[in-house]
C-alpha cells in the first residue's frame, strides 16, 4: 500500500549525463523542486561521487535527476549500504533511456515527475538480487538484448504497469510450469543457448534443449516471472515455457545478461532471488 513520505527535506543529485544532455529540463525540475520544499543540491562529477552524495544524505530524502542508468546506480549503492529498505528513493527522468522510471509509474516531463516527489507517495516494489549482490529492477534477458531490440526496463509490478504480453497470459500462473517441449527436436543454430533454468529447485529447461532466450522479471507478491523460449525450428514447439518463482538459477557454458540498462558476464552460472516489497519509490498518488 502506498504511503506518503515523511521528509520535506530533499538531496537532490544532478546525474552529469542529465545535465549535459538536457540542462533545461534539469534547471526546471531544481526549480519545481526548490519551489516545494527545501533541497541541497548535489552536481557529482561521475560514479563515485554519485554514491558519496547518497551515503552522506542525513536525513535528507534522496532524488535523482537522471536517466535509467542513474536509478539504478541509485538503488545499488542503497543495497550495497543496506539502506535500500528504510530509503524512500525519487526520480525526476531526464537525460538518455528513462523507459524503466517510467514503468514503473514515474511521469513523464520534468514538471510532472517533480511534482510527484513533492506530492506524491511511496511504491513498493520487489528486486531481484543475483549472488555477486547486483540488482535488477525491471528485467533481465539472456542474451542480452539491445535498446533497439526492447525497451529497457519493460515489466510487470503490482500497482498495475504495463509490461511485456505474455506476461498478461500467465498472470493467474501460480509457480505452475507449462508443459516441455519433446527434446532435441531442433539444431542449435549460431543464435541458440543451451541453459540450464531451475526455478525454485525445478528444472525448466536442460542443457539438451537449445533455447532462443531467456527472461526474468520482478512479479507479484515476491515472485519472478520467468519465460523462456525453446528454440524455433522444423519440429520444434515454439510456445514459450512460463514458470513463476522465488529463485532463478541459469547455468551453462559462459553466457552474457542484460538486467535493466547494464549487461554483465559472462558467467558460467547465477542465481537470482526475489527480495519482496524490497524498496520504495516515490510516484504519483494515482499511481499509488
Amino acid at each position: 500500500m502506498a504511503t506518503h513520505p515523511t521528509s520535506d527535506q530533499l538531496l537532490v543529485v544532478i546525474d552529469p549525463v542529465a545535465r549535459r544532455t538536457d540542462g533545461e529540463s534539469v534547471r526546471i525540475a531544481k526549480d519545481v523542486l526548490s519551489g516545494g520544499a527545501t533541497t541541497k543540491v548535489c552536481l557529482p562529477d561521475g560514479p563515485e561521487e554519485f554514491a558519496r552524495a547518497l551515503v552522506r544524505r542525513g536525513s535528507r530524502r534522496p532524488v535523482v535527476v537522471g536517466d535509467d542508468r542513474a536509478l539504478l546506480r541509485a538503488v545499488s549503492v542503497l543495497h550495497r549500504q543496506r539502506e535500500l529498505a528504510e530509503c524512500v528513493l525519487s526520480v525526476v527522468p531526464v537525460g538518455g533511456v528513462t523507459s524503466l522510471a517510467h514503468s514503473l509509474g514515474v511521469p513523464a516531463g520534468a514538471v510532472a515527475a517533480a511534482r510527484a516527489v513533492l506530492d506524491g507517495a511511496e511504491r513498493r516494489l520487489d528486486l531481484l538480487v543475483d549472488d555477486s549482490d547486483g540488482v535488477v529492477l525491471g528485467a533481465l534477458r539472456i542474451p542480452p538484448v539491445s535498446p533497439r531490440e526492447a525497451p529497457v526496463g519493460a515489466t510487470a509490478v503490482s500497482a498495475g504497469a504495463v509490461g511485456h504480453p505474455w506476461l498478461r497470459t500467465c498472470q493467474s500462473l501460480v509457480r505452475t510450469l507449462v508443459t516441455r517441449p519433446p527434446r532435441a527436436t531442433a539444431v542449435a543454430g549460431p543464435g541458440a543457448s543451451r541453459l540450464r533454468v531451475e526455478v525454485d529447485g525445478e528444472m525448466v529447461v536442460d542443457l539438451d534443449q537449445p533455447v532462443e532466450a531467456v527472461s526474468v522479471t520482478p512479479g507479484d507478491s515476491g515472485r519472478a516471472e520467468v519465460e523462456v523460449r525453446p528454440l524455433s525450428g522444423p519440429g520444434a514447439e515454439a510456445s514459450p515455457l512460463l514458470a513463476q518463482g522465488r529463485t532463478v538459477t541459469v547455468s551453462g557454458a559462459d553466457f552474457r545478461y542484460r538486467a535493466d540498462a547494464v549487461v554483465s558476464g559472462p558467467v558460467r552460472t547465477r542465481t537470482w532471488r526475489v527480495v519482496e516489497g524490497a524498496w520504495g519509490l516515490t510516484v504519483p498518488v494515482s499511481a499509488g
